[in-house]
């Protein structure tokens, strides 16, 4: 696990969609809202884990505790060759057990937007640019990638030595999707019905012109953006990692 040392830092975005380009290529609402706005916190230190959690780490779980495997698995067991792969459709209940299990627990999505930023707010965990080879993500419209064992692009670590924070794949939080404080915006989802899940995944965004697809791509893979499902929801694309408190 990385240590993330006690401080201030900055969570959000005061990024504004002025042109409604969003709109215009198809999203419900304007890029950023649900940051707003952007604001410093400050957090105890806390632990959490350098990579997403495992195939083969989960299969210990579930061995050791006659869990249900994940229905993808051939047999209940890791799929050939994909054990160093993150974890997937495990829904949040199934990442929050095993997370107890291990003796640690879900990060808050505070948490995790500190260590994929750092102290200083990066706009990506490697920098304030965005550079596509630096985490494991479609580079297309419909150009669907699989899951890299973790590990893969450690040119895309936090500050804090956190790798796959962008890309690979989306990871549950214990947070509920909720406006952060201080924010105007009213959106139906919010409540406690979904979960906050950030970083992104191998999965194409969609089909766009070329131009438009990576400006997309640039937008989704910053490390302030939030997305959510609801907690019983398996995916392909989803997985987890854990934190502890000190």
């Amino acid at each position: 696990m990385a240590w993330i040392p006690a401080g201030e830092f900055m969570i959000g975005s005061d990024e504004v969609d002025e042109t409604k380009e969003a709109i215009q290529l198809g999203f419900p609402r304007p890029w950023f809202e649900d940051e707003h706005p952007l604001r410093k916190r400050s957090l105890p230190g806390f632990y959490i884990d350098r990579h997403e959690t495992t195939q083969e780490a989960y299969f210990k779980f579930v061995t050791a505790t006659n869990y249900p495997p994940p229905a993808h698995w051939p047999d209940g067991r890791v799929e050939k060759g994909k054990e160093r792969h993150p974890v997937t459709n495990v829904d949040w209940y199934e990442a929050n057990d095993y997370c107890r299990w291990a003796g640690k627990r879900l990060p808050t999505e505070e948490e995790w937007e500190k260590a994929a930023r750092g102290p200083e707010g990066r706009r990506y965990p490697w920098g304030d640019t965005f550079e596509i080879d630096r985490a494991h993500l479609s580079s297309g419209s419909g150009l669907n990638e699989i899951t890299r064992p973790v590990g893969s692009f450690p040119a895309g670590k936090s500050p804090y030595g956190v790798e796959d924070m962008i890309g690979n794949v989306w990871e549950w939080t214990d947070s509920w999707y909720l406006p952060y404080p201080g924010s105007a915006l009213r959106h139906p989802d919010f409540g406690m019905k979904h979960r906050v899940v950030r970083g992104l995944s191998y999965l194409s965004l969609g089909h766009y012109p070329e131009g438009a697809y990576r400006r997309v791509l640039e937008i989704y893979a910053r490390a302030s953006t939030r997305s959510y499902d609801p907690p019983a929801e398996r995916l392909d694309d989803v997985g987890f990692r854990c934190a502890k408190s000190k």
